[in-house]
């Protein structure tokens, strides 16, 4: 039976992680298009308020041969990018073990991404290939139709629970708000945009590690 498993990956030669690092960007994986391991060419969602910092870690990636602006709007943007020969790439593996990559977004540290396996067994491989490759790999929970479970609790990172806990306590979610996005990137010191994009993020896994556990 097909498994769901969430997991950490970090390592400073993954792709864009070095971006991921440097910028308060919320980035995530278009995911259809990080699936085939013959294109070479991934495109990637950003939702930033300040594109210039952005661009500026991606022209200083190591993990980065080239990029093209594809879309854009206020606050979002879509780029095609090519990444360089010593890139560590873990769709491909995934691919080719029969998985699907469902979603990847940029976490402080690198990525955290949510696939759908054939069974433990390839789960079991792909860790063993991570590891071979000197890839953090933690698994945060894993889930079938008809069963689900946690690891570690509902796999909130600290960032995007401190955010949540901060929005709670000053009355981000009543109605109405009593406070704003604006305010509470003051008290955390952080951006707007990078408080809306915990909140949603952490928002999601909330939901993916509790409400989809009833169905």
């Amino acid at each position: 039976m097909s498994l769901i498993a969430v997991v950490e990956i970090n390592h400073p030669d993954l792709a864009l992680t070095p971006t991921v690092r440097e910028t308060e960007a919320s980035i995530q994986v278009v995911s259809h298009t990080a699936t085939d391991p013959e294109t070479g060419m991934f495109f990637f969602l950003v939702e930033s308020d300040a594109f210039a910092n952005f661009e500026a870690a991606l022209d200083g990636d190591h993990t980065v041969e080239a990029s093209t602006l594809i879309a854009e709007a206020s606050t979002t943007r879509i780029y095609r990018l090519q990444h360089t020969p010593g890139t560590k790439l873990v769709s491909p593996i995934t691919t080719e073990m029969g998985g699907l990559m469902l979603e990847a977004k940029g976490t402080d540290t690198g990525w955290s991404v949510r696939m759908q396996l054939p069974d433990r067994e390839a789960l079991s491989a792909l860790w063993e290939h991570c590891d071979g490759e000197d890839i953090d790999f933690r698994i945060d929970h894993i889930y079938s139709l008809d069963e689900f479970t946690v690891d570690g609790g509902v796999g909130l990172t600290d960032p995007q629970r401190d955010a949540l806990l901060a929005a709670y306590e000053a009355g981000y979610f009543e109605e109405p708000r009593d406070t704003s996005l604006q305010e509470l990137a003051e008290t955390l010191d952080i951006s707007p945009t990078a408080v809306g994009g915990r909140i949603r993020r952490g928002t999601s896994r909330l939901i993916e590690r509790t409400i989809l556990s009833d169905g």
